[in-house]
């Protein structure tokens, strides 16, 4: 089933998650409509806040930016519990980001592309890896939105200030997506 994607200036993108186990209600059919939404929006991440949960739960399928990025070949990964760090001795890079919860919306975003990441995967099988390159950037993404923010947190304040009409936009529901949305709520 393809959810709604929650839009920016919603609680529940800025809201830290919390940690799930395998009693977690209908986790297997949540994974597997999280990845069902992922691909009708054509993104190639999705984190439980984007869907209106505050939990710790990721699913990202990488493969689309393997032309351009072949560290992405065949990356698809269900992350639960994810633990991440930025491993310092990495270079900066800056490159556009955009955002499902922000639609209309891209921008440059500077990160260290070298992770080291532990995680649970559907199965609850821990694994723990050092990723490197533009999938490290996309976890990261992902990642940040378990943790209240967003990709705009990272750019400059100037940048910010000449977006802020589009994101006032967004807050209030004026904005056109070809998915299924959920603004923030209207206030009585």
């Amino acid at each position: 089933m393809v959810l709604p994607v929650y839009l920016y200036g919603h609680p529940v993108i800025r809201k830290e998650t919390e940690e799930i186990d395998a009693s977690y209600p209908q986790l297997k059919e949540l994974i597997a409509n999280m990845y069902e939404t992922m691909y009708a929006t054509e993104g190639i991440g999705l984190a439980a806040p984007q869907i209106g949960l505050s939990i710790r739960l990721i699913v990202i399928d990488a493969s689309p930016m393997a032309e351009y990025f072949p560290d992405c070949e065949g990356k698809k990964l269900t992350l639960i519990n994810p633990v991440l760090e930025v491993l310092e001795d990495g270079p900066k890079q800056t490159r556009e980001e955009g955002c499902l919860s922000l639609p209309g919306i891209h921008e440059p975003v500077p990160r260290i592309e070298k992770i080291h990441l532990k995680w649970l995967d559907e199965d609850f099988v821990a694994h723990d890896e050092v990723i490197e390159g533009y999938l490290s950037r996309v976890v990261q993404h992902e990642y940040d939105h378990l943790e209240g923010k967003v990709f705009i947190d990272r750019i400059s304040p100037i940048r910010k200030q000449l977006i802020k009409s589009k994101l006032v936009n967004i807050i209030k529901g004026r904005v056109r997506c070809d998915y299924r949305v959920k603004a923030t709520p209207v206030k009585k």
